[in-house]
């Protein structure tokens, strides 16, 4: 029986049972991090388009509305 508390093998887990952690993995830098970052700026983007979208349509209802009121 080892003794080790190793994450790569750990007491009880018999070896082998456990997936080796990459050095990136173990702190939480791995490729499923890489997959949530690009997510997250995937959403980030829409949401600026959006908001870009809606500026522009605000900005342009109120150059309507003012031409109007100058007539």
């Amino acid at each position: 029986m080892t003794d080790s508390k190793n994450i790569n093998n750990p007491v009880g887990q018999g070896g082998g049972q456990r997936k080796k952690l990459s050095r990136a993995e173990r702190q939480n830098n791995g490729p499923h991090r890489n997959r949530d970052r690009q997510s997250a700026a995937d959403q980030k983007a829409e949401l600026v388009r959006k908001m870009r979208e809606k500026a522009a349509a605000a900005e342009g209802a109120g150059q309507a509305s003012d031409d109007t009121a100058e007539s």
